[in-house]
């Protein structure tokens, strides 16, 4: 790794005429200096394609195959950019994120021309060198088409002179689980310095494979895998979409040493039939946010590879590392110019209160927004200023996610902020109620969020993935020494796979928006009763039904109350 590298540009060049194992993707292995030749060809072929003046945008709309990291180097080489195409938007959605980021050149498939079909975009003639203006060149990489156009590039050499570090090289959707995605912008130099950040943080080396098993139109793939890996020299290994079966495998196949993951990911590789030789693995390290305790725990015992888990906003504007010493439940210390605002006031936060159980006791007041006060990599948003301003407040960074701190100045992850629940006049953390439901023996995912009250505020709603028994489960509440008096779900879900973004987040707000108006079995626990029992037609029409319509109901299918 170049110990002054200001671009991505110049680490796909520093890789020229290096001809160990570089990209292994599928039955193909390309060598570090096929990987920078393919990066030059194809950066030649982008300045030919893009019309005079038009913004240097190329859409990605690809799995997770060969071509997507030689397109990233292409684009560094090349001084454009690179917008990650979501494959599993549809319609209008998928419309509207090609036309949003201006791409003048969409990259896919064959597999994914029928997601583009009828959707009235602006096509370019596929029989010219050139794009017209405002229209969009399709190049569809297994096509003879395609492998024609490159062929006049199979002798160019990578150029870094092009880039600068100020050059946009990403736009990135966030991704959507909370509402509308928007297009986050990186920098080469800041996608450069996160790689090599990482390389310091993980002692990456030349000789390690990063197997990159989550989607690369998403900014972990990019920005935690393929980044630090292109920094140090290390090989990549492709995995077209993730397979919870397939990753011990791939990762013997590969003799990958690290990965990332987000999400259910690694819930769902603890899914799998487990097997006396699962330690028997190349892996060190496994990086990634969400995993929870109990699992990272568990997927160490199984197979001997410790997780670390990480805090960073999408968008770059905040970040928390774990540090030796860390308490149990906390994600890191806060760093330089990191607090927890209340977001009505803008004031501090007080330090979290703990009772002897470890139950937070104050969080009415402990929980606020993080917010870093201190100088942050955000880039911002494409075209989207109204998003920016909500980020940038008071010169500051707000991350939209909510946290409390404590004495000792460690920070807990207490969700986004419309996980905030209002039970009864005070604020809950569905992060804090999640952790506690998925100690329940049947659940294999949990997720809770805030359904409306009939009468004011909110009520807090669970979503189960596995078995679910009623009565077991109302006595697993009351033997929770941290679960407070407004924490018990009045409704509880029983789904049998929790349903979940392109990059395994638990989609939340397609959950928000049915509440329990859903076709699976809701149970509810009813004011002045003993416990849950199956929510009907009946319930909704009756004590719910100014919070819910019961038509919207009825059209559900509940069944009729049975006594």
């Amino acid at each position: 790794m170049e110990s002054m590298t200001r671009t991505v540009a110049e680490l796909v060049a520093a890789r020229w005429g290096d001809h160990r194992p570089g990209l292994r993707c599928e039955e193909r292995t390309l060598t570090q200096h096929q990987v920078a030749a393919g990066a030059a060809a194809r950066a030649a072929l982008l300045v030919d394609l893009l019309p005079p003046g038009a913004v240097p945008h190329v859409g990605v709309l690809l799995d997770n195959t060969e071509e997507f990291p030689l397109w990233l180097g292409a684009a560094a080489l090349a001084g454009a950019a690179v917008a990650g195409i979501n494959p599993t938007r549809r319609g209008p959605e998928l419309a509207r994120d090609i036309l949003h980021t201006e791409c003048p050149l969409l990259v896919t498939e064959r597999a994914h021309l029928p997601l583009l079909a009828g959707l009235g975009l602006p096509w370019g003639s596929p029989r010219t060198n050139a794009v017209e203006r405002g229209g969009i060149r399709l190049l569809v990489t297994d096509s003879p088409e395609y492998a024609a156009l490159l062929a006049p590039y199979a002798d160019a050499v990578p150029d870094p002179s092009r880039a600068a570090p100020a050059d946009r090289l990403l736009l990135y959707f966030t991704s959507g689980s909370t509402g509308a995605p928007k297009a986050a912008l990186c920098s080469q130099g800041r996608l450069a310095a996160a790689g090599q950040a990482l390389v310091r943080q993980f002692g990456v080396r030349a000789d390690d494979v990063h197997y990159i098993c989550m989607p690369m139109f998403h900014g972990n793939a990019v920005i935690a895998d393929w980044a630090p890996a292109l920094a140090a020299g290390a090989g990549i290994a492709l995995r077209r979409r993730f397979s919870a079966s397939g990753f011990l495998p791939d990762v013997r196949r590969f003799g990958a040493t690290y990965f990332t993951y987000v999400g259910r990911a690694v819930q769902y590789v603890l899914a799998t039939e487990e097997r006396v030789d699962d330690r028997d693995n190349p892996l060190r390290l496994g990086f990634g946010t969400e995993a929870g305790a109990v699992d990272a725990a568990a997927f160490e015992r199984r197979f001997g590879v410790r997780l670390v888990e990480g805090y960073g906003s999408s968008e770059g504007g905040a970040a928390i590392q774990w540090a030796p010493g860390t308490p149990k439940g906390a994600v890191g210390p806060a760093g330089p110019g990191l607090v927890v605002l209340d977001p009505a006031t803008g004031r501090e936060c007080p330090p979290a209160v703990f009772d002897s159980a470890g139950r937070l006791r104050n969080g009415e007041e402990a929980i606020g927004e993080l917010v870093n006060r201190g100088p942050n990599p955000f880039e911002g948003y494409w075209r989207n200023p109204a998003a920016e301003a909500e980020r940038r407040r008071g010169g500051a960074y707000w991350t939209g996610d909510l946290f409390y701190r404590d004495a000792d100045g460690y920070l807990y992850f207490a969700g986004r902020t419309d996980d905030r629940i209002r039970v009864d006049g005070e604020n809950l953390a569905a992060a804090m109620i999640e952790n506690i439901v998925a100690r329940y023996e049947g659940a294999a995912a949990v997720a809770v969020y805030a359904v409306p009250d009939p009468v004011t505020g909110d009520q807090v709603m669970a979503t189960i993935a596995g078995s679910f028994d009623p009565a077991g489960f109302t006595e697993f509440l009351a033997a929770q020494p941290d679960l407070g008096t407004k924490m018990a779900p009045r409704f509880v879900r029983v789904v049998e796979r929790m349903p979940v973004t392109a990059t395994n987040k638990i989609h939340r707000a397609l959950l928000r928006r049915e509440g329990y108006a859903c076709s699976d079995p809701v149970w509810w626990w009813p004011p002045g009763e003993d416990g849950y029992r199956r929510l009907t037609a009946e319930d909704a029409e009756g004590p719910l039904a100014s919070a819910k319509g019961p038509s919207s109901v009825r059209r559900q299918g509940l069944e009729p109350r049975t006594r």
